[in-house]
């Protein structure tokens, strides 16, 4: 195999640039041919970012309980939360809405419907990513059951859960997950990969046509350093990621090779977080002290551009989108 074009490559604060502006938590990012991006925002919808910075926001009804919410905490149990984004097969929105805890679509003037909120009468729980792959199957990720997830962020509890929408409907895949978020398949997808983000792993299952999951393991390190958030594929196999609160991008190569790419973190914040995290006693104030000066909260990573080499980086509490140049195209999306 010829030289892996992440071998020494570091990205520093300097390099980045920035699109968007007055955001609200631009979580996860989807980019299209052209260079329009689409970021969900915590006002009930998405944003519409056009090359040359020109922007507008699409929601399905304004909602701002969560960003008028009188604490952080209470903000991620309000309202409409529009986190993980994919495009349906005729160019709609699939969200999986963390504040409604249901997996939604929307048409691009807003136009919004519920597609499942339970499984087999269950509250279907905190609905984090969504994914749609090659079949025209949605992948659905459930962190946890619990209703006020700060509550779940801790080292034993592993209640999270994949689903998966079939023309049989929606069911259960595999389970048993600390804090399931983001998906991804490799290009064959022939492994689905799963962060695991109070596992602090990364761990696959492999894919079988009918839709089921098997040979669960984890991929790279057994403790990443950090807690991953989101994940997405070079055309290489390298598996890029984030580390929120770490404030980090990782790069794990096919062997499993952790690189560190990007990295703003503070480390005696995060060092007292992790004790905390360790001992049960998190507090709201432990992840604050953590933020970025450049990308609060680095929650994804989404590959666009023409030659799709262009990084964006989705935050939780950023109001612009950072981007940077990679040395290697992404893997394109089933969309693209």
């Amino acid at each position: 195999m010829s030289k892996n074009p992440i071998d020494d490559f570091k990205v520093l604060k300097s390099d980045l640039k920035f699109i968007g502006k007055d955001l609200q938590r631009p979580e996860c990012i989807l980019a299209e041919r052209d260079g329009t991006l689409w970021a969900a925002d915590a006002r009930g919808g998405v944003v519409k970012i056009l090359h040359d910075g020109k922007q507008e926001i699409i929601t399905q009804s304004h909602d701002d309980r969560f960003s008028q919410a009188s604490n952080l905490e209470s903000r991620f149990t309000q309202g409409t939360l529009p986190n993980g984004l994919a495009f349906a097969e005729n160019g709609d929105f699939l969200i999986a809405n963390f504040g409604k805890d249901l997996l939604e679509v929307m048409t691009r003037d807003g136009k919004t419907k519920t597609l499942h909120d339970n499984i087999d009468g269950e509250e279907i729980g905190k609905v984090n990513f969504v994914l749609r792959d090659s079949k025209n199957r949605i992948w659905l990720t459930i962190s946890t059951k619990v209703k006020n997830w700060v509550e779940a962020f801790n080292p034993n509890t592993s209640d999270g859960y994949i689903a998966v929408v079939d023309q049989d409907g929606i069911r259960v895949a595999a389970e048993g997950f600390k804090f399931t978020n983001e998906i991804r398949f490799d290009a064959k997808e022939e492994y689905l990969y799963i962060v695991e983000t109070n596992g602090r792993r990364i761990s696959r299952m492999r894919s079988h046509p009918d839709g089921t999951l098997s040979d669960r393991e984890i991929f790279g390190p057994s403790d990443l350093g950090g807690f991953p958030d989101g994940i997405a594929f070079d055309s290489y196999g390298n598996l890029w990621g984030t580390l929120i609160y770490a404030e980090k991008i990782f790069a794990l190569t096919s062997e499993g090779e952790l690189r560190i790419i990007l990295d703003d973190g503070n480390p005696e914040a995060i060092d007292k977080l992790d004790r905390h995290f360790f001992t049960g006693k998190v507090q709201i104030d432990d992840m604050i002290a953590c933020e970025s000066s450049v990308a609060p909260w680095m929650a994804s990573i989404t590959f666009g551009g023409q030659d799709l080499k262009t990084v964006y980086v989705g935050t939780l509490k950023g109001t612009t989108i950072p981007y940077f140049t990679s040395p290697v195209a992404g893997l394109p999306m089933v969309h693209w």
